[in-house]
């Protein structure tokens, strides 16, 4: 009998069979009990990611002093962010201010003055909303602790706006704030000085405004 031919295995070309191609499908994977899934961030280009980012918006700067002066309490501006001293010009405007509307023109410090944004360890909302509820609370928590007083003056724009809520349109007029009562607010002392022509709609003002604090003595 012949013997069996030896086995030959298949040439390698025809040994490989090519993968059958398949769709992949993704199959959502449960998150695990107790975590949130993991969801991949969209693609953003960088321009994109830059302009939707919100713009931090910068603390205001200002400080003020709060003073008593008969019948009147006055929240000023320091326009160099110091105490007011004797013979500072802005400091001599405000004593002709008061003798003008008859109250006592050597007013008392009330309390240290307010200056913003706060000096304060640790990461603090310093934005307006957040100094204009500091600079009221404090106005009101010094105002319990005097005799109370027929009006409060808001001299300057930052005492305006972070005690009265209001802006420079308010020159001149008098406002109603809820829990710090009458105010009348004025142009900042140096604002008077740098423009001698607005003291006249002061002294105008004044007359009207004055009878509030004159009848109470």
């Amino acid at each position: 009998a012949e013997a069996a031919p030896a086995y030959e295995p298949p040439h390698a070309e025809t040994a490989v069979v090519a993968p059958v191609t398949r769709p992949k499908i993704d199959v959502p994977r449960p998150a695990p009990q107790g975590r949130m899934a993991k969801v991949e961030p969209a693609t953003v280009d960088a321009e994109t990611q830059i302009t939707s980012q919100p713009t931090p918006v910068a603390p205001p700067r200002f400080a003020l002093q709060l003073l008593r002066a008969g019948a009147c309490a006055v929240l000023v501006e320091l326009p160099t962010g110091e105490p007011l001293q004797g013979r500072d010009p802005a400091y001599l405007l405000l004593k002709d201010l008061l003798r003008a509307a008859g109250l006592p023109d050597s007013p008392q410090l009330i309390g240290e003055p307010v200056r913003w944004p706060l000096l304060v360890r640790g990461q603090i909302d310093q934005g307006p909303q957040a100094a204009l509820e500091y600079v009221q609370s404090f106005v009101g928590a010094r105002l319990e602790e005097q005799e109370p007083c027929s009006c409060l003056w808001l001299v300057g724009l930052p005492a305006i706006r972070f005690a009265g809520e209001a802006d420079a349109e308010a020159y001149n007029r008098e406002l109603q704030v809820e829990g710090l009562g009458t105010a009348w607010a004025l142009p900042g002392l140096e604002l008077l000085m740098d423009e001698p022509e607005r003291k006249r709609e002061l002294w105008q003002a004044m007359r009207r405004v004055r009878q509030r604090w004159l009848a109470a003595n």
